[in-house]
């Protein structure tokens, strides 16, 4: 099932090609092992995930004993990561460039506990309404955005077989639209909730926990909400410069459970990913905050909110994801930390009304 084609103008474009995995480095060593001293050894309570956006990242020494280059986490980190205790889930960012096969979804499964949850994002492939060049600047129109059948084949089938029960939330992050898809919110909607609808139930023998995050605030409307509740799909709290505070999401995500203010109780899901700093681009936070080692743009107070939404959400005996980036304050096992310590002394008292 593909979108009719004049939501996006007459004209063809091929696809982009997947990013080219860098060449593997050359290191010879002892496979990564977790840090004995780490803070990070800790029992999040049952239902809370709580991770990264990947793991690849030498500075995180709180995380790995030794020294290890990107490449070698990267193939050979996340048992160490997955032992730690703390993490229960990760980001697997890569299917976004490009899809991946069933058989390298289960390798990524066999190095973790069955415990353990994954969040995929769905391919760009489906997901952008443009093609990009390598600046990524839109060249033409995507003649396989939300093309049900390519994201079945190329997504939600091989992320279910392969990931089996550690299969988390399958995320669709939509990129930034053409402003012309702007002018006209209510279509756009109509044409993902068509989408939504058309993706299969259940897969390999489980039901798929399927979310949507944007990246335009203009499409963050009731509209979207009742599609999303319709539709049986989840609402990811997605922060970044593009999108409104964490405080104006969450009550979106209210009205997509039918509730607000004090009489709100989760439906669903609770899905979070605290990706970028308010004024920032990524590039500018990867400078400022490489080697990713310690907390540098501290921010307590999105903390303190996101711990109150977990701890609403697990009460109501559903299960939280809460995946943090190095780019949020500086370093993403740090900000977990801080969350789960937040989170702690809440669910040990009388939980706030929210």
């Amino acid at each position: 099932m593909s979108p009719p084609a004049d939501l996006f103008g007459d004209t063809p474009a091929a696809i982009v090609p997947a990013r080219a995995t860098p060449a593997p480095d050359r290191d010879i060593g002892r496979l990564p092992r977790p840090a004995t001293d780490s803070p990070l050894r800790l029992t999040p309570p049952a239902n809370v995930y709580l991770g990264t956006s990947s793991w690849s990242f030498p500075g995180w020494r709180m995380v790995w004993e030794g020294r290890h280059s990107p490449g070698t986490l990267s193939r050979q980190g996340l048992p160490a990561y997955a032992a730690l205790g703390l993490f229960r889930t990760v980001g697997i960012d890569r299917s976004f460039y490009g899809p991946l096969s069933s058989e390298q979804y289960a390798e990524y499964r066999a190095q973790v506990p069955d415990t353990f949850r994954f969040l995929v994002k769905a391919p760009g492939l489906v997901t952008d309404a443009v093609t990009r060049g390598e600046d990524g600047r839109g060249l033409a129109p995507n003649r396989c955005f939300l093309d049900v059948d390519l994201a079945v084949e190329r997504f939600v089938e091989p992320a279910m077989q392969g990931l089996g029960e550690t299969a988390g939330p399958l995320v669709f992050q939509f990129s930034p639209v053409p402003r012309a898809m702007l002018e006209d919110p209510a279509r756009w909607v109509e044409a993902l909730q068509a989408f939504l609808a058309a993706l299969p139930r259940e897969v390999a023998g489980r039901r798929p926990l399927y979310a949507v995050e944007l990246r335009n605030p203009e499409f963050l409307t009731p509209r979207l909400m009742r599609a999303l509740r319709d539709t049986g799909t989840r609402y990811v709290i997605g922060l970044h410069d593009r999108m409104p505070p964490a405080e104006r999401q969450a009550a979106a995500l209210r009205v997509l459970d039918g509730g607000s203010g004090e009489g709100w109780e989760p439906a669903g899901p609770l899905i979070v990913r605290w990706n970028l700093r308010p004024g920032f681009q990524y590039e500018q936070a990867k400078e400022r905050y490489e080697p990713f080692d310690r907390l540098v743009d501290e921010d307590p107070a999105t903390r303190h909110l996101l711990a109150r939404l977990v701890a609403v959400t697990v009460r109501a005996g559903q299960p939280a994801f809460v995946i943090a980036n190095n780019k949020a304050e500086g370093s993403s096992p740090l900000t977990i930390l801080k969350i789960h310590e937040t989170l702690a002394g809440m669910l040990g008292a009388p939980g706030p009304a929210m």
